[in-house]
């Protein structure tokens, strides 16, 4: 996985964890989903990575 993709995965889901943390707070359940959301569409990314990462080496 590239320096960047992981950069960019990470930023996603610190982006999700916000989104889910603000929604909390403000009762918007709405809000909440989309974090979560964010941060599954993330975790996957990286998983996606990691198996391509292992089939080059």
């Amino acid at each position: 996985m590239s320096g960047v993709d992981k950069i960019k995965n990470k930023a996603e889901e610190v982006k999700g964890s916000a989104k889910e943390a603000v929604g909390k707070a403000t009762d918007d359940s709405e809000l909440e989903g989309e974090g979560k959301v964010d941060q599954v569409k993330a975790d996957l990314k990286q998983a996606g990575e990691k198996i391509k990462d292992a089939f080059t080496k």
